[in-house]
C-alpha cells in the first residue's frame, strides 16, 4: 500500500520504517514525541493503520518507534527511543507500572491520573484511578489496537474491582474509530464513592464529563481554605460542585453554584447532602447570562470562582477564547466587593499561562480594579508537565485579590 498523501517516494526494506524531512526532524530528535504529515519524507508502502513503526532522520539515525495512522493529523507518535525496547504486552505492563510508582512516590494514590498521555510516554491514553475501580480512555488508533494489553496489565498490576471505558469522544472520529463507552470488566455501580481531601463526592464514571471527574484541580479546591472563611462565595460553572462544597465545608458563609446542567446541579446537591452541609445551594441556570445580568443589578459577593469549560481546541479560535476568558472574568470581577477574591481557572491548552493572566490584567484594567496575586499555578503533580509539550501544560489556576 503506498501513502501519495505523505511522498510520492516509497521507502522499501524489510522492517516498517518512516525517514524524516531534513529540516524539520530536529524538533522530533529533541525530544517531541509528535511526528506530523509535512516532516515525513519517505516511508514504507507495508505500512497499515494502527502499525508500529521505527523512524529515522534523513542520513538513517534511529529516532524512536510509535504507532502509524495515515488519516491523522498526527500520523505517528512516538512511544519509545530505545531500539532495543519492542512494543509489546510487556512493555505496556512496564509504562504503566512505572507510572503508578511515581504517582506512589509523590502520593497521589487513592485517586489519581495514573496515565496521563504523553506525559508517561504512552501518547493519547488517558487512565484515572477512584479507588479501586478505572476510567480508560484510548484516544488515538495506534493505542487503542493496545487496549485489550492495556487491560491486562491493569487486572495483573491493581486487582481491580472494575474498568470502565469512557471513548465517547469526537476526536476518535477524526482517528478513524467509532465514539464508544461501556464496561472493560464485570459491570459495577458506575456511581463511584471517592474521598477528596477530606470531603466526599461520588463519582459518575459512566455520565459524567470526561472520566467523571476532575481529578486535576484536586489541589487547587485546597487553595481556597482561607479565603472562604466567613465569606458569601458565588461559584460559576461548578459542575458536581466540589469547589463549591469545598468552600462550605471550609467555613464559608454561604455559598451558591451555578451551572447549566441540571444532571450535574442534581449530582452538586447530592454531594452536598453526603457532607452534611447546610450552607450551600446550586442553580442550574446560564452562568454567562447570570454573571451578565448580576453584574447590572450591582449584586456583590467576597468571593467569585469561575471554573468553565475549555474555549477551544483549535489554533484557529484562540483569539475568540482569549476575548472569552476576559469577558468572564471582567464579569467576576464586577460582582466582587473592593478587596473581594477571584477564583480563576483555565483549561484550554492553546492558552498558555502569561497569555491568560495577561488576559485577566486586560480584564481588571476594564473593570477599573488593581490585582494582588495569592496563587498561580497548574495541575495537580499526578498530571505531570512536560516541557516543550503544551498539551502537558494545559490547566491555569489563579487567585487574586481584586482591589
Amino acid at each position: 500500500m503506498q501513502i501519495s498523501a505523505f511522498s510520492t517516494k516509497v521507502y522499501l526494506c524489510s522492517m516498517k520504517k518512516v525517514v524524516l524531512n531534513r529540516k524539520i526532524s530536529n524538533r522530533v530528535v529533541s525530544g517531541h514525541p509528535w511526528i506530523f504529515s509535512n516532516e515525513i519524507d519517505l516511508m514504507d508502502d507495508a505500512l497499515e493503520a494502527g502499525d508500529i513503526a521505527d523512524v529515522y532522520t534523513y542520513d538513517h539515525k534511529f529516532v524512536g518507534r510509535g504507532y502509524f495512522n495515515p488519516v491523522s493529523r498526527i500520523p505517528i507518535r512516538l512511544l519509545t527511543r530505545n531500539k532495543a525496547e519492542e512494543i509489546n504486552a510487556a512493555f505496556f505492563h512496564r509504562r504503566i507500572l512505572e507510572a503508578w510508582e511515581y504517582r506512589k512516590k509523590i502520593g497521589y494514590t487513592e485517586n489519581c491520573r495514573l496515565i496521563f498521555g504523553e506525559a508517561d510516554g504512552l501518547p493519547q491514553l488517558i487512565i484515572d484511578k477512584f479507588n479501586d475501580y478505572f476510567v480508560l480512555q484510548t484516544i488515538a488508533l495506534g493505542i487503542d489496537k493496545w487496549k485489550n494489553e492495556i487491560v491486562a496489565a491493569l487486572e495483573k498490576i491493581f486487582s481491580p474491582k472494575g474498568i470502565y471505558e469512557r471513548n465517547d469522544v469526537g476526536v476518535r472520529e477524526m482517528e478513524g474509530m467509532e465514539q464508544k463507552k461501556g464496561f472493560l470488566s464485570n459491570p459495577f455501580d458506575t456511581k463511584i464513592p471517592i474521598v477528596e481531601n477530606g470531603l466526599k463526592f461520588l463519582v459518575d464514571v459512566e455520565k459524567g464529563q470526561k472520566t467523571g471527574y476532575f481529578l486535576d484541580q484536586r489541589d487547587n479546591r485546597r487553595a481556597i481554605e482561607h479565603i472562604v472563611k466567613g465569606a458569601d462565595v458565588l461559584g460559576a460553572f461548578c459542575y458536581t460542585g466540589t469547589f463549591e462544597i469545598h468552600a462550605a465545608s471550609y467555613g464559608a458563609k454561604h455559598v451558591l453554584g451555578l451551572d447549566i446542567s441540571e444532571n450535574a446541579v442534581e449530582q452538586a446537591r447530592e454531594n452536598a447532602a453526603l457532607n452534611q452541609l447546610d450552607n450551600i445551594s446550586f442553580q442550574a441556570i446560564n452562568a454567562f447570562d447570570a454573571l451578565k445580568q448580576w453584574s447590572k443589578e450591582d449584586k456583590k459577593w467576597d468571593v467569585v470562582m469561575l471554573d468553565p469549560p475549555s474555549f477551544t481546541k483549535s489554533r484557529e479560535n484562540v483569539q475568540n477564547a482569549i476575548g472569552g476568558y476576559k469577558e468572564i472574568n471582567l464579569r467576576g470581577m464586577k460582582l466582587l466587593k473592593p478587596g473581594g477574591f477571584l477564583v480563576t481557572s483555565s483549561c484550554t491548552n492553546l492558552v498558555q499561562p502569561d497569555v491568560f493572566y495577561q488576559t485577566i490584567e486586560m480584564a481588571a484594567k476594564d473593570a477599573k480594579r488593581n490585582l494582588r496575586q495569592v496563587v498561580f499555578q497548574s495541575q495537580s503533580a499526578d498530571h505531570p508537565i512536560i516541557r516543550g509539550l503544551e498539551n502537558t501544560n494545559y490547566l491555569k489556576f489563579l487567585i487574586v485579590q481584586v482591589l
